[in-house]
């Protein structure tokens, strides 16, 4: 089904983006999500996912997921291809079972032991990656699939194709409309049911480079303007930092950090966290002392720390360095071995002379070339090191 959506089981979160119009309709009482689970404390609101696992064939897919999106804001689940990404955004869903933990929005239980509420009760739209339209529908018919037959349908599907900049294409096919015009279809027929959660798998991913950052802040704007609680899948840092207020890393079934963009850019928990999220260099460094703080010496210098691994003065560490941290200087035992322009900055893949490599980004058009001789400065503050023995970036 290529959106689920109904108006039961979940609290309303009030009049919502249509209107008053879109009120509550009671359900079965059977399906009914509980509001407690053996103990565990679902007084949560917003989502809230608690120690969720799921295997196929034997094979742990998710490995204990917690998961906790607040009321209103938008999380971006970000991690490379196979981490179970998808699997997480279909069990909530509910478009899968899990084999163990919860999963509650608003404190009420919709999976966990004893209780599993349909995926038709659960008032979650879901955009698959491929967007799913019905290539035998008009656009109208594609956005009022998952309503009901109202005298007030009509109206809904207008709506819902004018908060997408689709007004008067109702009756076009899908077939005939370019691909960002088929996504903002997908997204209406997901949020005309006013859905209290709203889940979109690589919502851009079929889109061409040049079209996808126009959509994405189309959709972005979009998503703010509601107030829909969401959660964006992504494999691109670039678009998990842009759409989302928090940031979910997921590496091999388990959600490792959780964070603003911002403070998951600075803090990373692991180095093979600071490198996913961002351009990285991890510099080896031996800890010592200067000046009453605690440093790093390293191949470019000595390098001040604010997160030692190490109880000791002499202790080997790997420090990060962001590239926009180190600064170019003419002449040295360094040598450029790489450059790449990007328009707004240039990056310099530098060597060592002790071996090694190291990217340097500066904010102004390309002043060195292959082959030059350099020196590389460590121009940030105060940075974080691993315990050697870390896991590998």
């Amino acid at each position: 089904m290529p959106n689920i959506a109904t108006d039961a089981d979940l609290p309303s979160s009030g009049s919502g983006p249509f209107g008053a119009a879109f009120g509550d309709a009671s359900g079965d009482a059977s399906g009914d999500a509980s509001s407690a689970v053996d103990g565990v404390d679902t007084t949560d609101v917003g989502v809230s996912v608690r120690s969720l696992t799921k295997s196929f064939d034997g094979a742990r897919v998710l490995d204990g997921v917690d998961l906790r999106v607040a009321p209103g804001t938008l999380v971006s689940l970000l991690g490379p291809s196979g981490c179970g990404k998808t699997t997480l955004l279909r069990l909530l869903a509910g478009l899968e079972r899990p084999d163990g933990g919860t999963v509650s929005v608003d404190g009420r239980v919709l999976a966990g032991p004893g209780t599993f509420v349909p995926p038709e009760r659960r008032r979650i739209s879901l955009v698959f990656q491929d967007w799913a339209l019905f290539p035998h529908l008009s656009v109208a018919d594609n956005v009022g699939y998952g309503l009901g037959r109202g005298s007030d349908r009509s109206g809904r599907i207008d709506q819902a194709l004018a908060m997408v900049g689709l007004t008067g294409l109702g009756d076009r096919m899908p077939g005939t409309l370019s691909g960002g015009q088929q996504q903002r279809v997908a997204l209406a027929r997901a949020v005309a049911p006013e859905p209290a959660i709203l889940l979109l798998d690589e919502p851009f991913s079929n889109l061409d480079t040049s079209l996808r950052a126009q959509v994405r802040s189309e959709v972005h704007e979009l998503l703010v303007e509601l107030g829909i609680t969401t959660v964006v899948v992504t494999h691109d840092q670039d678009e998990a930092f842009v759409l989302g207020d928090q940031v979910a890393v997921m590496q091999a079934g388990r959600i490792v950090q959780q964070d603003t963009p911002a403070g998951l850019y600075a803090n990373p928990a692991s180095p093979w966290v600071a490198t996913f999220v961002g351009d990285a260099n991890l510099v080896d460094g031996t800890v010592g002392d200067a000046a009453g703080s605690t440093t790093a010496d390293t191949a470019i210098g000595v390098i001040p720390l604010r997160g030692v691994p190490v109880n000791r003065a002499g202790g080997v560490a790997r420090v990060l360095v962001r590239p926009e941290e180190c600064h170019l200087v003419e002449g040295g035992d360094a040598r450029v071995e790489l450059v790449e322009y990007y328009g707004h900055d240039t990056v310099y893949v530098v060597g060592l002379s002790g071996g090694g490599r190291i990217r340097v980004r500066e904010t102004s058009a390309p002043r060195a070339g292959r082959g030059d001789a350099v020196s590389v400065v460590f121009t940030g503050g105060p940075t974080l090191a691993y315990a050697s023995t870390d896991d590998p970036a």
